[in-house]
């Protein structure tokens, strides 16, 4: 299926209203992605260019910056989860949680969502068996966690053509590649459907920092701006933001406080829900029950 044809265009302005318990009109969610580098392989990420260029290996340099972020980063990170009480999601890659299994372990303790993001970080479109691939991941959660995840995030967000329809079938709930709207809409599979939950290209420190080379403080100058403008949408119909951290990236010395400044503004307003994923998706599922029976009642008057 192409992609119109999974997600059709649906204007944000046309559909029913959706409401949040207790009166709240915006939900927040935070992803934390933990990732498993390769030293045998291209880095997926570079912060510096061998002197001769090309892709050496091994790339000690740059298997380095990443590696700081899970030895020291996330720990520098999880205190401003722990200062604010912050649910938080753990987007891992499968083989990661073997890799770094004390990571793994304080977010199990702290409640975090577990949800896939491939058995190691590698493009979808270049894993040799992606099914198996997904397997795996999903064992590695299940193994660990004990339950299956619901959610799934790509490597960068990769899909095939195929991807929907496989995590359909290995059993997952929603997807987060799909970052097209600010409400959850439905994705067709060929079996059953899954829900995109809105994730983002822009608040995510990838593109700020290593793609658009921003200085630091820009995490917390967009991720106000973007809350700001979502809570004012939000007066008419709920809305969904999302804000996405690397621990190589925000977790770095000089970067972390923008991350705290801007959890600290999003966490001091009236009416905002910090959630995870799948608590998002069963409210979601819930009142879009809701609405179809309120339309069916109008339609039956």
């Amino acid at each position: 299926m192409l992609p119109h044809e999974r997600i059709p265009y649906s204007p944000i302005s046309a559909r029913p209203r959706l409401t949040l318990p207790g009166g709240a009109r915006l939900l927040v969610w935070v992803v934390v992605n933990v990732e498993e580098w390769n030293p045998q392989e291209p880095m997926p990420r570079t912060v510096l260019t061998p002197p001769a260029g090309g892709s050496p290996m091994p790339d000690i340099p740059n298997w380095a910056w990443h590696e700081y972020g899970n030895r020291v980063g996330f720990w520098r990170m999880l205190a401003v989860f722990d200062r604010f009480k912050l649910p938080a999601v753990l987007a891992i890659n499968g083989s990661a949680i073997a890799a770094y299994e004390p990571i793994a372990r304080a977010a199990l303790d702290r409640g975090w969502e577990f949800i896939g993001h491939g058995f190691t970080q590698k493009n979808m479109q270049k894993v040799s068996d992606e099914r198996a691939d997904i397997r795996k991941t999903t064992d590695a959660i299940r193994a660990f966690t004990g339950r299956a995840p619901r959610g799934w995030l790509g490597p960068g967000l990769t899909e095939t053509w195929d991807t929907p329809d496989l995590l359909a079938e290995h059993g997952y709930e929603y997807v987060c590649d799909w970052v097209l709207d600010d409400q959850p809409v439905r994705v067709k599979t060929r079996s059953r459907p899954l829900v995109s939950i809105p994730y983002t290209q822009e608040c995510n420190d990838v593109a700020m920092m290593l793609i658009q080379h921003h200085a630091a403080g820009e995490y917390r100058t967009r991720a106000i701006d973007q809350f700001e403008q979502l809570y004012a949408d939000a007066e008419t119909s709920a809305r969904v933001m999302a804000l996405v951290v690397h621990p190589y990236i925000m977790g770095a010395p000089h970067r972390l406080r923008y991350f705290r400044e801007a959890v600290e503004h999003i966490t001091s307003k009236p009416g905002v829900l910090l959630w995870t994923g799948e608590q998002i998706l069963d409210w979601y599922l819930s009142a879009e029950k809701a609405a179809a029976g309120r339309a069916s009642g109008v339609a039956a008057v």
